[in-house]
């Protein structure tokens, strides 16, 4: 089993080999753990007394307890009910855990706790036990340790951020400008979902089965839907920043389709996306086993929804609106 915080002993070891001046690296030899632990854990944990500075060091116990202290603020939320009720109430209703955490701070409660230990929760067994997870603005299998993620600004660049897309794409003067999103189910039904498409100009809605939520998985279904389209009639997609969009670079390079992103939990700047899964619940409700709906079966709610005449389109149906953009282009 992997081993993750160090023991007493350990620390003791560490204390005893600081004191003999051993060096860092083979401390972490003796102790068998990465210097990087060691490193951390001496800097984390190193006492400071500014009156008595004769007393500075690491010492064992003092270390000890400074974890089992941190340990204890982790479990708060399972330690005292009526904050967790809190915390749970309000993931329930769409806050953030940043949301939840800043706001119990406003409102002056006896106890209050960090964003982080709120992530932490919602993913330990007891967060998932009660499928917690499902509630969050950005859905993950696991939660990193919080130094060890990818920069979200690496993974979706300034210069793809949606104040960066031509002006063109934000008034629906060209053709082949799509959002995309992906539209999520009841976790007893297993992994499938369902990603829509959206042509902003015309309203074109695609809809296809996803069975799984991994980028790679998704940007390959996304690419093999939209190849047969000329390429002008596929010229961008706009989507938000969620974890299952962050191979976008692939959907460039293999078929030439620009990606833009919008803000972090701004889903109302692809509002076209969001207004198609709206009318689209009405056929796919959360409870719907998506794993036993056919490719005929995504179809006839695909046509359902473009057969229907829009106001936007001077009542013309999304289907006649996008087969007369691509008969322009000859």
């Amino acid at each position: 089993m992997k081993r993750t915080e160090l023991n007493l002993a350990e620390r003791r070891k560490i204390e005893d080999l600081l004191h003999r001046k051993v060096k860092v690296a083979e401390i972490a030899r003796q102790i068998n753990r990465h210097r990087a632990t060691v490193y951390r854990e001496i800097k984390r944990n190193f006492f400071k007394d500014e009156e008595l500075p004769q007393l500075n060091g690491y010492y064992g116990m003092l270390a000890q307890k400074s974890a089992a202290d941190r340990r204890a603020r982790r479990r708060k939320l399972v330690r005292i009910p009526e904050l967790r009720e809190a915390v749970i109430g309000r993931l329930q209703e769409g806050w953030s855990p940043e949301q939840i955490a800043g706001r119990l701070k406003l409102e002056g409660h006896a106890t209050t706790v960090s964003h982080e230990t709120i992530y932490a929760y919602v993913y330990s067994p007891d967060g998932q036990s009660q499928a917690l997870a499902r509630y969050l603005p950005e859905r993950r299998k696991k939660r990193k340790p919080r130094y060890s993620r990818t920069p979200r600004g690496m993974m979706f660049p300034l210069e793809r951020s949606i104040h960066n897309r031509p002006e063109y794409i934000k008034e629906r003067s060209t053709f082949g400008e799509w959002e995309g999103d992906l539209m999520i189910f009841r976790r007893e039904h297993g992994k499938a979902n369902v990603a829509s498409l959206v042509e902003r100009k015309t309203r074109f809605a695609v809809l296809f089965r996803n069975n799984d939520r991994s980028s790679k998985h998704f940007m390959a279904k996304l690419m093999n839907v939209m190849e047969p389209l000329p390429q002008i009639a596929r010229r961008s997609i706009t989507f938000d920043r969620g974890i299952e969009f962050s191979g976008w670079r692939k959907l460039e390079s293999g078929i030439g389709t620009s990606a833009w992103f919008c803000d972090p939990q701004a889903p109302w700047q692809k509002g076209s996306v969001e207004n198609l899964n709206k009318r689209a619940r009405r056929y796919l409700p959360r409870d719907t086993p998506i794993a036993a709906l056919s490719n005929r079966d995504m179809k006839a709610i695909c046509d359902r929804l473009n057969g229907t005449p829009r106001k936007c389109l001077g009542w013309r149906t999304p289907t006649e609106a996008f087969a007369e953009e691509l008969r322009k282009l000859g």
